[in-house]
């Protein structure tokens, strides 16, 4: 059930970065895109093993919140479901 949580705000994310009406810098959206990508990768890998790069891949989405928090409130939230997440997946 988890894992399906994560696909899902994996899709919500998407869904914002396609959306021309979110006020989003290329750097931004390249970013997030970057981000969405390491998680979808690590999601696909095998799942339930601990990954030395997972704690990375936390602090990164972490970090990307403390961006978008102010200006992009919806994108920060997307992330700190994908966070929640990651950790109901013990990542």
């Amino acid at each position: 059930m988890p894992a399906q949580q994560l696909k899902n705000q994996l899709e919500d994310l998407q869904r914002l970065l396609a959306e021309t009406d979110q006020p989003l810098s290329p750097q931004e959206r390249q970013s997030l895109q970057q981000l969405h990508d390491r998680i979808e990768a690590r999601l696909l890998a095998t799942q339930g093993e601990s990954n030395p790069e997972d704690a990375n891949l936390v602090d990164s989405v972490n970090l990307s919140i403390e961006h978008f928090y102010a200006r992009h409130p919806t994108v920060a939230g997307t992330l700190q479901r994908v966070v929640q997440a990651l950790s109901d997946m013990g990542i």
